[in-house]
């Protein structure tokens, strides 16, 4: 069978853009629920958290976005 799920990454951006998370530590929880594996690997960078929390805030969420508590 082929797994045609999208990367952790990706998926992280989709939730970012038009899901109910509201921080970057929601969005790891959510791909954690969803299966998805080592997503605190894959979002911990600064980097890739920076983009994630524009995302959301271009959705207009805001509040406190980024967290390094997890």
């Amino acid at each position: 069978m082929n797994d045609t799920r999208i990367g952790t990454v990706e998926r992280a951006f989709q939730l970012a853009r038009e899901g109910a998370c509201l921080s970057v530590s929601d969005i790891r929880e959510r791909l954690s629920a969803e299966g998805y594996e080592s997503v605190f690997s894959h979002l911990n960078g600064m980097s890739i958290r920076q983009q994630l929390a524009t995302a959301l805030k271009a959705r207009g969420v805001t509040g406190p976005i980024d967290s390094d508590d997890d």
